[in-house]
């Protein structure tokens, strides 16, 4: 989830309560009382983005949990597919190859900054792992120019630094505010975005625009369903569906791991409205990271996977 104004996305597990209520029930509606199981998590990160696992501990991690089916939906590459897919195997849990793609949706009111999920992707197909590559390029050019920044500011920071976090994935602001918790300019990762990485801070670089019916033509091109990340971060999200359904946005994260009940009734509501398949996640990061659910919640039905897998390499949705 790199919510790039949402700091607290980033804090470790003594952060603030997200603007969703924390501690509402995870399970959709005729869901409570904990008697259905989670046995599926559509929304999760390794080291190849902002992760704290390998995509192998986190496969373990799902089967610990007794989750049956996992989606790896590193931002902006499928590095970590072909390591997860074998611990799958190893572990007996499916995993649902993902991405999760930043794009941008303009508008004659400004721009929304949208992130799709896209599942069931071939993740060997080439043209899409090019244009990830373009991607991941676009943001190493954002970490220099982020770096540069912060040298100007007085603070003593090099590329090498955010680098040695990443290891062979992609890097993301979050690799920039460890970096300088491990300098000691900074306390924690709130105060890394709050004083220079956030939204207005005077280290901020906006993210490369890429067109958000570009992003869904990607995914669709390579046989994957484009689905709507965490929607409510969104403002005029019924103009932004009545423009992307028509485009092959194929489904919405309803069952997201920081929303309420009344929250993903109301998404629920769009989505049957829509024709549009509802899925959902955790956001999963890693065990110390408060992104708003631990792994494997809250509850999504399996037949949310089973209308992804049907929906692969056919047409989406029309209108909305």
């Amino acid at each position: 989830m790199d919510k790039p104004d949402d700091p607290t996305a980033w804090s470790v597990t003594d952060a603030t309560p997200s603007r969703h209520d924390p501690q509402a029930s995870t399970e959709p509606p005729g869901r409570s009382g904990g008697d259905a199981p989670h046995l599926v998590d559509l929304h999760t990160h390794s080291t190849q983005s902002d992760g704290t696992l390998t995509p192998t501990a986190l496969v373990r991690a799902a089967a610990e949990r007794g989750l049956q089916v996992l989606s790896l939906t590193d931002h902006d590459t499928l590095s970590g597919i072909a390591e997860a897919t074998a611990a799958a195997q190893l572990f007996g849990i499916e995993v649902v190859p993902g991405v999760e793609m930043s794009s941008s949706a303009s508008d004659g009111n400004g721009n929304s900054s949208v992130h799709l999920l896209g599942y069931y992707v071939d993740y060997d197909n080439v043209d899409l792992r090019t244009e990830l590559a373009a991607f991941a390029l676009a943001r190493q050019t954002r970490m220099e120019r982020i770096t540069e920044k912060l040298n100007d500011l007085g603070l003593q920071i090099l590329p090498d630094d955010v680098l040695k976090l990443v290891g062979s994935g992609t890097v993301g602001r979050p690799h920039i505010a460890r970096a300088l918790v491990n300098l000691e300019y900074v306390s924690d990762l709130r105060e890394a975005f709050d004083r220079y990485l956030g939204r207005g801070a005077p280290a901020f670089v906006p993210r490369p625009k890429v067109e958000t019916e570009r992003c869904i033509q990607m995914i669709r091109r390579a046989g994957g369903v484009a689905v709507m990340a965490h929607p409510r971060d969104l403002e005029r999200l019924d103009d932004l569906l009545d423009r992307l359904v028509p485009a092959g946005l194929g489904g919405i994260e309803v069952y997201y791991g920081e929303y309420d009940d009344p929250t993903r009734q109301e998404l629920r509501r769009i989505a049957d409205r829509c024709g549009l398949i509802a899925t959902g996640g955790s956001d999963y990061h890693g065990p110390n990271f408060k992104v708003g659910r631990e792994l494997g919640s809250p509850f999504v039905p399996l037949e949310s996977v089973e209308q992804l897998r049907s929906a692969a390499n056919r047409p989406a949705s029309t209108s909305c």
